[in-house]
């Protein structure tokens, strides 16, 4: 099954940290979704907006024991739902993927989630606690 990140999971310190196996990753790109940053959290939220995109990683073929890890550290904050991603290399046909979605839309902040911010300010840090299958 692909894996859409667009949030911690798109860094390759965290995810390596949270997963056991070996995927191939590539940069893509989610029509009709927006990420936004939650309210006295570090890590965003994703939810469906008419006309919203954003920008992550597409993991290829990520095994069901790797899945579970993943559910895991997502936690009951989120939900798993199929989505079509286009790959930003520029291959025309949508890709089937699955992606977390945030489910408590009253949490989530008008801003979109600051990546920048949070590479500066807690990649670091947010590998160490919450990596090797720990949740949030």
């Amino acid at each position: 099954m692909n894996v859409f990140t667009y949030g911690s999971l798109m860094y390759p310190e965290v995810w390596d940290r949270v997963v056991r196996g070996q995927y191939r990753g590539a940069a893509a790109r989610l029509q009709g979704w927006v990420r936004r940053a939650i309210a006295d959290a570090s890590y965003p939220g994703a939810i469906r907006v008419i006309g919203g995109q954003i920008d992550g990683r597409l993991w290829f073929d990520v095994d069901a024991d790797d899945l579970a890890r993943l559910d895991a550290f997502e936690s009951t904050e989120y939900q798993r739902v199929g989505v079509r991603v286009q790959l930003c290399s520029g291959q025309d046909d949508p890709i089937e993927a699955q992606l977390y979605e945030f489910l408590s839309p009253n949490r989530l902040l008008a801003c979109d989630w600051d990546t920048a911010g949070f590479e500066r300010q807690h990649l670091a840090d947010f590998a160490q606690v919450h990596g090797a299958g720990a949740s949030r």
